[in-house]
């Protein structure tokens, strides 16, 4: 996985937010190896957690000043809203989105064709989570998503990416259609996936300067 390190988002985008909760072994640990200044504090379930995957948690979080705190497992699932937390959960700073600007610049430091995936009206933080997951997978330079009538990322979408969040730049924006106009003036062709269309996502070329979106 590439790191994410574009500059934070401002204005009316918003950049960092309230507090959120990650949980699961795989998406905390990969939120203290991207952004261990990010983690709070690391909640864990004595005897919950393997032992190689709770000397990793627990070494990240002293090198990194996180304070650990051993609790029950009620209060951990209470903070994962339901979701299968693995006896781990960290407490972030809110989710640092990104400008659009900032995709495309990532895009050109690696001198390749820009490729985004826009998001319309994403609302399921699975569905979102999964997106994200398959686009830092392909490849994708960042991802933009609505700021209104859309999921935001939350601790359940950073475990449906498995972790893919903590790598892949997230711009919100406050108006799609005008987010694509700022992207087609960059250069960028415009594509929408489609469930019935009849060449799958994996086959097609995505080479170009493409802004596709889902």
């Amino acid at each position: 996985m590439r790191e994410r390190s574009p500059k934070p988002s401002g204005g009316d985008r918003g950049g960092h937010e309230a507090p959120r909760y990650v949980h699961g072994v795989n998406p905390v640990l990969e939120a203290l190896r991207a952004h261990p200044d990010a983690v709070e504090r690391l909640f864990i379930v004595d005897g919950q957690v393997g032992a190689k995957a709770a000397g990793e948690l627990l070494s990240r979080a002293r090198d990194a000043g996180v304070r650990v705190e051993k609790v029950g497992r009620e209060r951990l699932t209470s903070m994962a809203e339901g979701g299968v937390h693995q006896g781990v959960v960290a407490e972030l700073r809110g989710f640092q989105y990104v400008e659009l600007e900032d995709v495309l610049d990532a895009a050109k430091a690696k001198g390749q064709p820009a490729l985004v995936v826009v998001l319309d009206g994403i609302q399921d933080p699975h569905n979102l989570g999964a997106i994200i997951r398959s686009a830092h997978a392909l490849g994708a330079h960042g991802v933009v998503l609505a700021k209104d009538r859309a999921v935001q990322v939350t601790g359940t979408v950073a475990k449906a990416s498995a972790g893919a969040v903590e790598y892949c730049p997230i711009a919100r924006v406050t108006n799609i259609s005008r987010a694509l106009e700022q992207l087609k003036e960059a250069g960028l062709w415009v594509a929408a996936a489609d469930i019935e269309g009849a060449e799958p996502l994996w086959s097609a070329r995505l080479d170009g300067p493409l802004a596709l979106v889902v």
